[in-house]
């Protein structure tokens, strides 16, 4: 493999043409307070596998594709899980 990151997170809104904003939580510990910190992180990410909202999928950093795009989907990891109630025709 190459040396590029690699980040996983859950896409917010796939209104864009070829494109998805994806966020990216982390979990850590303060250095000083001990407290645990609960981060998150809003990227948008160059998709051509015409990702879902709800879709945890794996971004890689590559070179800016436009003003604001400096990820790319690479794959999807667990697609969105429809709820029961959404089903149409019941």
């Amino acid at each position: 493999m190459n040396e590029r990151r690699r980040m996983i997170g859950v896409v917010t809104s796939n209104k864009m043409t070829q494109t998805v904003v994806v966020v990216i939580s982390r979990t850590y510990q303060h250095p000083v307070y001990k407290k645990v910190v609960h981060a998150t992180s809003k990227v948008m990410a160059h998709d051509l596998l015409g990702c879902q909202i709800g879709d945890e999928v794996q971004i890689v950093e590559t070179a800016p594709t436009s003003a604001k795009k400096r990820w790319a989907v690479e794959l999807v990891v667990k697609p969105a899980t429809v709820p029961a109630d959404a089903v149409e025709g019941e």
